[in-house]
């Protein structure tokens, strides 16, 4: 009795740990999605995407500590559920459901990165190609100016003035 309560709880736990994921997961695609609003923006906020890059940084932590926590709980009990699969149906059906809504989160978190990705590579490519266009008119006003500069302009009052 005592090894099924004690199994029960662990189950319970890993059911938390599972939720916490989620909810963690939850947080990264909002950040991800609000990155995505920033690029598409016609001047958009690099302050604000690097605020929310590093709170991803954050999440991402968070998640690999509850990754590893799942983990090294789920081996204690893994041996358990495969000899008592029947008794523990139930509680092994709600874990299978959580991680199937982990998995979806992960490919549309994965999915929304690359479209990110994609529009951040666009904009850098844009302001390099800006970068590249204002240097050659800066070149040719100053050829320009190097030129009027060098032609030894005659002032026609000048002549007057001599006289």
């Amino acid at each position: 009795m005592e090894r099924a309560k004690k199994m029960n709880n662990s189950l319970n736990v890993l059911a938390d740990s599972l939720d916490m994921k989620i909810d963690v997961l939850k947080k990264i695609l909002d950040h991800t999605t609000r990155q995505k609003s920033i690029f598409e923006c016609e001047d958009p906020d690099l302050d604000e995407f690097d605020r929310l890059v590093d709170e991803k940084d954050v999440l991402v932590d968070k998640l690999e500590s509850l990754d590893d926590g799942f983990e090294t709980l789920y081996q204690d009990v893994s041996e358990q559920l495969k000899t008592d699969r029947d008794r523990y149906s139930s509680q092994i059906k709600i874990l299978q459901g959580k991680i199937r809504e982990i998995t979806d989160m992960s490919a549309s978190i994965q999915a929304q990165e690359a479209r990110n990705k994609k529009m951040i590579e666009d904009y850098f490519t844009r302001s390099r190609q800006g970068i590249k266009q204002n240097r050659a008119s800066s070149k040719a006003a100053f050829d320009y100016y190097k030129n009027m500069t060098g032609m030894n302009l005659q002032i026609p009052g000048a002549w007057d003035s001599k006289n």
